[in-house]
């Protein structure tokens, strides 16, 4: 058994989406991943630990996992279930999702039980992603897309209604999510800079200390650990041009040095700049 907890996954027939309904171990170790996970139940005994926590799954249970958490498959019976795992840039690019993400990360078990429409209607979203990752139909990225757009909508619209009173006396104010808004569109115009902490708390009016807590209870993540993911997806980009050496797509994409640049790539991405070029370049091909 591999020990390392850290997995990359792989989107074989979509980029940026995946699903999994066979050769399912029946246990898995603990690991985690940048991707989300979302599992559907088909037979009831499905057992997964997320963080400190096991969830006992009943036949049409939905799980979520959201990108980064630690879990491990506990048990699973044969053809027990059926997963899409996606790349957490459908989360973290949505300002509007990100507003949520405090929220979104304490909803993980979604019993059918309690909310049939919900999980049924999950569950037919998955499916159908199966379905087009199969298909010759066009533009099928963009509809697998879509589907997981959907179900992290009809999430997101469950949350706030079985936590309207939670998200009202929250201190998540109006007042609080523009100082974070403002904040959010200030990196992405500036990523590309050598952007400190300190200058975005004072763009927005905010103490380094007090922004840098309210950013992580909002974002669910610290101040370099988003800023780094913009400028990994910018580098991303930038490595489809041929015509620019790693060096150039480092410091375009603002990193400060092409060691920072090569360890935090290969962090998000689990491959090398230059490994995730050829790999462009080869599926391009």
């Amino acid at each position: 058994m591999d020990n390392n907890p850290y997995e990359i996954i792989r989107y074989p027939g979509v980029q940026g989406v995946s699903i999994t309904d066979r050769n399912i171990p029946e246990s898995f170790h603990s690991h985690w991943h940048n991707a989300a996970e979302f599992v559907c139940a088909l037979k009831d005994g499905c057992k997964y630990k997320v963080r400190n926590n096991t969830y006992t799954l009943s036949k049409g249970d939905i799980l979520l996992i959201w990108p980064r958490e630690l879990h491990e498959i506990v048990h699973t019976p044969t053809g027990g279930m059926v997963f899409i795992q996606f790349s957490s840039d459908l989360l973290e690019q949505n300002l509007d999702l990100l507003s949520m993400a405090k929220f979104f990360a304490e909803c993980h078990h979604i019993e059918a039980s309690n909310a049939p429409a919900l999980t049924s209607s999950i569950a037919a979203k998955i499916h159908e992603i199966g379905s087009l990752i199969s298909s010759d139909m066009n533009f099928i990225e963009t509809r697998c897309k879509m589907r997981v757009y959907d179900i992290i909508l009809n999430i997101g619209e469950y949350i706030v209604q079985t936590k309207q009173e939670q998200i009202k006396d929250s201190e998540h104010s109006n007042i609080s999510w523009k100082h974070i808004n403002a904040a959010c569109s200030y990196i992405s115009e500036h990523s590309t800079e050598n952007l400190t902490q300190t200058e975005v708390a004072a763009h927005v009016g905010l103490s380094p200390y007090y922004f840098s807590r309210l950013f992580k209870e909002y974002m669910q993540m610290t101040f370099p650990a988003y800023l780094s993911g913009i400028r990994v997806r910018s580098a991303i980009r930038l490595l489809s041009d041929e015509s620019l050496s790693i060096t150039d797509t480092a410091f375009m994409s603002g990193f400060q040095s092409t060691t920072a640049f090569n360890k935090i790539f290969r962090e998000q991405t689990g491959c090398s700049p230059r490994d995730f070029r050829k790999l462009h370049l080869h599926s391009n091909k």
